[in-house]
């Protein structure tokens, strides 16, 4: 069952309210785009078929002024020969084809009438399903909005985020344990190799021999001096 009774409840209804009241709006705005659309198709088939009727009955007009043409010749032609009988008859169809003439008019501007109602119909249900669809674009809008600003949250504060800063904080105490190693390390200060050790050796060597150098320079100056 559709959501209007048709073309007058579509142009009567309000798209904002319908949303409001509807437990799917996203659901319940395909379903009015829809109707209006099939309306929409309805309407104009309608004017499609009532221009159609028109043109027929145009042409029936035309061949009816044709016809009535000739019965006027008719009339004229029994007059000359004086059978006024032939022409009153000749006149009487003519009368026929006169009145339907004027009956195809009157139908030809009833369905003027309908056809400019058919217009307008068309005008609004366009103007409607121009709304619907901005509604629909926009309720698009804030689906995708919502959805990303999900996927933003759940990316900040999801599970998967805390698992994973869980794992840097455990990832940063190794690191510190291993820092706090070295430095250790470095308290007692640097080991030296052998080349240091040996090298060390000799310089001690060397000031060892100075020093006894400078010893006997000044026992020299001391006994040269007595």
């Amino acid at each position: 069952m559709g959501i209007f009774s048709r073309t007058r409840d579509i142009i009567a209804a309000n798209v904002t309210d319908l949303l409001d009241k509807a437990e799917d709006p996203a659901k319940m705005i395909r379903m009015i785009i829809l109707e209006m659309e099939e309306t929409l198709v309805e309407v104009r088939a309608s004017a499609a078929r009532t221009i159609a009727d028109q043109k027929e009955m145009r042409r029936h007009i035309a061949k009816l002024t044709a016809l009535q043409d000739s019965w006027t010749e008719k009339a004229q032609l029994a007059l000359s020969k004086d059978r006024e009988d032939l022409a009153k008859a000749a006149l009487v169809e003519r009368q026929k084809a006169t009145d339907m003439a004027e009956h195809l008019s009157h139908e030809i501007e009833t369905l003027d009438d309908a056809l400019k109602a058919s217009e307008e119909d068309i005008a609004k249900l366009q103007g409607k399903l121009r709304e619907a669809r901005a509604r629909q674009n926009s309720l698009v809008t804030r689906m995708q909005s919502a959805e990303n600003r999900l996927r933003v949250r759940e990316a900040y504060a999801g599970e998967k985020v805390n698992e994973a800063f869980a794992r840097f904080d455990m990832l940063e105490s190794r690191v510190d344990l291993a820092e706090g190693r070295a430095d250790a390390m470095a308290l007692g200060g640097t080991p030296k190799t052998l080349e240091e050790e040996i090298a060390e050796l000799k310089s001690a060597d060397k000031v060892d021999a100075d020093l006894a150098a400078l010893k006997a320079s000044m026992n020299a100056d001391k006994t040269g001096g007595a």
